[in-house]
């Protein structure tokens, strides 16, 4: 039986960062994914925040345009309030190139990357695969989605809190403008969330996502509904790409950590609870995720699991919790429209302008004491 110190499940962006981290402090990693190619299955928009740009390499060349303009449209969709920075605020990434580099730089430092491997458990140390000889692991890693298995196959708490998400993908051609952020808040297809619609330079995301349970009718079928007359959205052909999945909005769970494992990602609830962005948090909490794990493997106290606090981390969001609560209540499109029209004045615009252009995100994290600190 093959032994290693790191078994990470998943190779999303989460699972290949913190697999690259690992496998850079000399720790022997394996990752493994179930899909066969990267490039199948992608759950997100792939809208990256200028702070993350700001302190990870993600290259240049997989970047759309950046994005200075976002209009909050009620559901009438009439007098969308308009929000400007000064900075480009957002990117658009090409995904699955995305992953081909992040798996390129795990790989560059170390790790082995199994793709067609499908996680079925772990038990005394050894994880077991559907289509693959077992593995002796010292720790595992769980980058395994919102509905992870690790989780639970480790006794770690779990998501519960889950909106579900469906995108179109439509190819455009490059305009001299530069594309802005429309965000439609409309409880009839998007209950507790919103629509969306971003061009990346090559191609026009369109999108919704709500909770499931206040759903009418299935998320594809609202999407089809919203794309109809989505504002924002530039002639283009028919869609190539379909994507969507579940999306943890409970805030970071307070469990993350055991002696056998610890989780990262989606299956850590690291999405901003207000926004349901989570290519920043993952980032952050991957590299605090790799240090905890480097911490503890070398040196056997389970103190060092401790810094991989949940609790901690999720005060540092209780007003984000908060209003993630209080959207998740406005169900009824006269209520919507009075929430937009309170934005349209200068307090509603700075608070607007605080949660979409503000530079609070997760923690910084300084992997040399594995803690994290927050300013």
């Amino acid at each position: 039986m093959q032994n290693v110190d790191v078994v990470v499940v998943g190779a999303g962006l989460a699972g290949l960062h913190t697999a690259r981290r690992l496998a850079e402090q000399d720790l022997a990693v394996l990752v493994v994914d179930r899909r066969r190619s990267l490039s199948a299955g992608i759950r997100t928009t792939g809208i990256f925040v200028r702070r993350t740009l700001d302190d990870f390499d993600v290259p240049a060349h997989l970047l759309g345009p950046g994005v200075r303009d976002v209009l909050l449209y009620p559901p009438s969709r009439r007098a969308p309030v308009h929000l400007t920075s000064d900075r480009d605020e957002y990117r658009v990434a090409d995904m699955p190139g995305v992953y081909a580099h992040a798996r390129r730089a795990a790989e560059g430092a170390g790790a082995r990357v199994r793709l067609g491997v499908r996680y079925t458990g772990t038990a005394g140390g050894v994880v077991t695969f559907a289509d693959a000889e077992p593995v002796r692991a010292r720790f595992v890693v769980g980058a395994d989605g919102a509905r992870s298995r690790v989780a639970r196959d480790l006794g770690l708490d779990v998501n519960r809190r889950l909106i579900v998400g469906a995108e179109l993908i439509h190819p455009v051609a490059a305009g001299p403008d530069a594309p802005a952020f429309h965000c439609v808040l409309d409880p009839r297809v998007a209950p507790g969330y919103l629509g969306w619609v971003i061009d990346d330079g090559r191609h026009a995301h369109v999108g919704v996502a709500g909770y499931p349970a206040a759903m009418r009718a299935g998320v594809r079928q609202l999407l089809d509904v919203f794309a109809a007359d989505a504002p924002g959205r530039p002639a283009a052909a028919g869609p190539v790409e379909r994507r969507g999945g579940p999306i943890p909005v409970g805030g970071v769970l307070r469990r993350l950590a055991c002696p056998a494992g610890l989780l990262v990602g989606d299956a850590a609830g690291a999405v901003s609870p207000l926004t349901a962005g989570g290519l920043d948090p993952c980032l952050r909490m991957s590299d605090l995720a790799a240090a905890v794990t480097a911490g503890y493997l070398r040196s056997g106290d389970e103190e060092v699991l401790r810094r991989y606090d949940g609790g901690a981390l999720r005060a540092r969001f209780r007003g984000r919790l908060l209003l993630r609560r209080m959207f998740a209540g406005l169900r009824s499109p006269a209520a919507v429209e009075a929430a937009v029209a309170a934005l349209r004045g200068r307090t509603g615009r700075a608070a607007a302008a605080r949660v979409l252009f503000g530079d609070g995100s997760f923690p910084d994290v300084d992997p040399r004491p594995a803690r994290f600190a927050v300013r």
